[in-house]
This record gives C-alpha cells, structure tokens and sequence, in this order.
C-alpha cells in the first residue's frame, strides 16, 4: 500500500468500520486460574511446577458454563461483542487442539469443546464472537520465570509452528468469527515473531476477520504490523489518534477489568461502579474507541452476581441512548468546557453533558460537580440546527447558535427528581 500524503487521513476498510460501530464489548477470561480464584497470573506469580499446575485440568467441569447466558448477559449490557480467552499464557485451550495437544477442554471432565458451545450461544443471541488467543505459552519453558527471553529463547521456532497450528485450527473450525485479539508479543521484544505468516493465515480463512494485538499495559496507541487493524489500550482511557500520513485507517479499542484482575479474584472487592462503566464507556466514545469490558467468570463458567448486575444495569444506560454510541463519530474542530464532547452520526451531532445536577428540593438534592452550570458552549458546529433534544426523554432544550462563527449556546436542562444518568446525551438535529 503507498504511504499517504502526509496530511491526508486514510479511510477505515469495511471490516474496521463495522468494528468501530459495534461500540461496546464483553471481555472474558476463563481458564484452569479461575479454579484458584487468584487472578490469570497465578502460574507465574506463584512460580508453582507445571505438572503440578496441570493437575487443575482434572477438575475442571464447566458445569456452569451457558455459552447462551453469556451471550444474553452482554446483550442485555448493550454490547455487541464477546471477546473470549481461547488460550491464555497458562496454555491450556478451551477449544479441540485435534492433537496439537491433550491440555484442552475436551481432555478434561468437561469433554467438550468450549469455543464451539461459545460461538452457538453467541450466535443465537445475535453477538459477534471473537477470540482471545495468547502469543506465549508458559508449558513451552522448562522454567516459568519472569522476564522471559527477550528472544524466545532456543525452542521459539518450534514454538511458533505449535501457535500458528493453533490459531489456524481457530480460524478453520467455527465459521466466520469478529475477529483475533493476541497478547504477549511484549514478553519477547527481540523475536522473530513471524508475523506476516500469521496473518497471511489469518486472511487466508478469515479475511474479514479483525486482527488485533495487543500492545500492552504501558505502550497503549501504539501501532504494529501492516496487517494489524486497531489500536489497544490496556487500563487506560484512549485518545484520539492523529491519522494524518498513516499508511492505513486503525480503529482503537480500550480494554479493562470490571475489578483489579482479569482471571477471576476471590478477594477482589475493586469494582466498577455502572456510573464508572458508563463513563469510560462515553470517554472511549470521545476517541473514537471500543470499549471492551472485562469479566472473570466463576471457576466453572458462571458470571458472578455483582458483575452480571452491573452489567445490566448499564445496559439500561446504553438502551436510552444507543443512537449516539454506534455510528456516531468524533468531530474535527468541537471543543467543549470540562469533559463534555460531541460526536456525529450523518447530520446529526451527540452532545455529551457530564455532572449535570437534580433539580430538587435543597434538602435532598445533591449538587453536580461541574463549575459549567447548565449553560454550555459548544465551539465549531457550523452545521444550522433547528432543535436539540434530550435522547432519555425526548425533552426539547433551548439554544442560541450562530451558523457563522460556530458558537453554539445549550441550555441542558437539569436532571428531574428520581433520575441521574451520569453522562446525559443530547441529539442536535
């Protein structure tokens, strides 16, 4: 592909498009960890003895396991995706390696192919599949030791060949998928990774298929390979990337647990609250971001009551105000006072209002934060409007514009008694 011009930006791929209106995504990480309740790390943490870390394998059920529960969970949170942990660094699969390996779900009391009940239960539900698959894997060093070899070390290209194998069983067996989300090309910085056979592997079965690789918690933004198709942010709120003389158009995708730990933790109390969800789920929206919400489920694949709760109750969030979080972009030339931002969708401009107070009576109504008032000025909307409206209620706002200079004044009305939506969005039209 030829370099663009230096200030011209690069259009999104049909594939990339569709990811960026899909919004919002489940993350899930389940594997033999999740018995010990002590995060998805424990084998390294605890340095303990792959035999002896393997013999999780032998009571590892998924008797809780509902691949379709999972999949009505996130559909009830407002989410379109579910990116899941097909293998995890700890190395054991939850889908049939077909004799790569015997460390898979099938070899378990479990018996059965977990990836393929994932991708039935997504299906049926209407959610995109996608598939976590690490990039290292702990059984292949005689030691688990941290850091690892920067380059591999001697066994890395007999490695590779088992990873690829594996990935390419993934894109062979389970029909179309959303797409790939690999992890742990940090672990090895000076190895040859052998990339561009990967994804030429990828292409071959899966062309439509999103590629993503994560870059880590402390690198989030940054670029890869050609091949790759979005961006990753790890814990952290994504910014808007200056797309200007990018070879191609990457989308960004901002992941993070609904606690402190991926894998399931016993004595997590950490939580997200739905406010928190809701508003790094609107801050991913600013940049134009995914937002993919991770979840640690029970030792044999049920979600925990305090995340399945607060899922849905964010999704009640994301229903009143679907419009503005799927297709709706980032503007050039907005700004905002505080947090709030705009967002467009064809003619029509999402106006995102942060610490709004209740209107009330003095002796219960708290206060919002902001020092914006109700009054907000919105610079650089040229576009004529002739109304603006509240999304959750269809309330009709006053403002004054002019067209010419970009000023545009919003009255947001304050929150009625009985209600405090956090992030309160209104449609400029």
């Amino acid at each position: 592909m030829k370099q663009n011009a230096a200030n011209s930006i690069p259009k999104p791929s049909a594939r990339v498009a569709r990811f960026e209106q899909l919004g919002y995504g489940l993350f899930i990480h389940w594997g033999l960890y999740s018995q010990l309740g002590t995060g998805e790390w424990t084998l390294m943490h605890r340095k303990t003895p792959a035999k002896q870390y393997n013999k999780l394998a032998a009571t590892f059920t998924a008797a809780d396991f509902d691949a379709r529960a999972w999949a009505r969970l996130a559909k009830a949170a407002g989410m379109k995706y579910i990116t899941l942990t097909t293998r995890h660094h700890e190395g054991f699969s939850l889908y049939d390696t077909r004799g790569l390996s015997s460390f898979d779900a099938p070899h378990t009391p479990a018996g059965r192919d977990l990836v393929a009940e994932f991708v039935e239960g997504c299906r049926a539900e209407g959610i995109i599949p996608f598939f976590y698959h690490t990039t290292i894997d702990w059984q292949w060093w005689d030691k688990i030791d941290w850091p690892p070899a920067r380059d591999g070390g001697p066994r890395f290209a007999e490695y590779l060949d088992y990873f690829h194998a594996s990935v390419e069983i993934l894109c062979k067996h389970y029909g179309k998928i959303g797409g790939l989300w690999f992890d742990g090309n940090w672990a090895h910085p000076d190895a040859d990774w052998k990339e561009d056979r990967l994804y030429a592997l990828i292409r071959k079965h899966q062309p439509e298929a999103m590629i993503i690789n994560n870059t880590g918690i402390h690198a989030g933004g940054a670029r890869g390979h050609a091949e790759i198709d979005s961006t990753t942010f790890e814990q952290g709120l994504p910014t808007r990337p200056d797309r200007r003389g990018w070879p191609k158009y990457l989308a960004g995708e901002m992941c993070q647990t609904l606690n402190a730990h991926w894998g399931l933790g016993a004595r997590d109390f950490n939580y997200l609250s739905p406010a928190q969800i809701i508003q790094n789920l609107a801050l991913s929206r600013r940049a134009g971001a995914n937002y993919l919400l991770n979840v640690g489920p029970t030792a044999q694949g049920g979600i925990p009551d305090y995340e399945a709760a607060a899922l849905r109750r964010t999704g009640e969030w994301v229903a009143l105000h679907e419009a503005a979080l799927r297709a709706a972009q980032p503007v050039d030339g907005v700004h905002c006072g505080g947090r709030d931002f705009v967002l467009k969708a064809g003619r029509r401009h999402y106006y995102f209002a942060f610490d709004l107070p209740i209107k009330g009576n003095d002796h219960v109504t708290i206060a919002g934060a902001s020092t914006l008032g109700l009054s907000r000025a919105i610079d650089g909307l040229k576009t004529k409007f002739t109304r603006a409206r509240w999304l959750d209620n269809d309330e009709s706002l006053d403002f004054a514009h002019d067209a010419k200079t970009g000023l545009l004044a919003l009255h947001c009305t304050p929150y009625p008694y009985g209600t405090q939506l956090v992030v309160r969005i209104a449609e400029l039209s």
